[in-house]
């Protein structure tokens, strides 16, 4: 890997990373607005831990070692500093199941905002489409059973 694909990478996900967390504060802005006190408290200490340690650390983790269970628990924390070609072998053979499941994510998370999630109204035909709501739960069954 050349150092622009590097740069390029590092640029991608500070980039992500930045739009997810001020949309999350947004998000948690106006949630801890309506809330006591107590409610504030419990919801950050919780939400901190949840988000930072289970999300964006275990969760991962779990996908990792159950996509390439031959590294094992503790493999699958040292392949992220190891350059063994056993393990690099590993973890190419499980990204198409990983790249599946996280572009099925996407897809749906899609789905749900196209057909589900209440709106303003702006364009012509999006009336029409927010009153197919039923439809997002045929084509994710259909999606979901193709891809079993």
């Amino acid at each position: 890997m050349d150092l622009f694909s590097i740069i390029l990478i590092i640029a991608g996900l500070i980039l992500f990373e930045t739009i997810t967390s001020i949309d999350n504060a947004i998000v948690n802005a106006e949630v801890l607005s309506t809330m006591s006190e107590r409610a504030k408290h419990w919801f950050l200490v919780w939400g901190l831990v949840f988000a930072v340690f289970a999300i964006r650390g275990l969760l991962p983790w779990l996908i990792v070692w159950l996509s390439a269970p031959s590294l094992g628990p503790i493999g699958t924390i040292t392949a992220t500093f190891s350059s063994d070609p056993v393990v690099l072998t590993a973890i190419e053979q499980s990204a198409p199941v990983l790249l599946m499941g996280g572009g099925t994510f996407l897809l749906f998370l899609f789905l749900h905002w196209l057909f589900l999630e209440g709106k303003n109204f702006g364009l012509r035909g999006e009336r029409y489409i927010a009153s197919k709501g039923v439809w997002f739960f045929a084509v994710v069954s259909i999606l979901l059973t193709g891809l079993v």
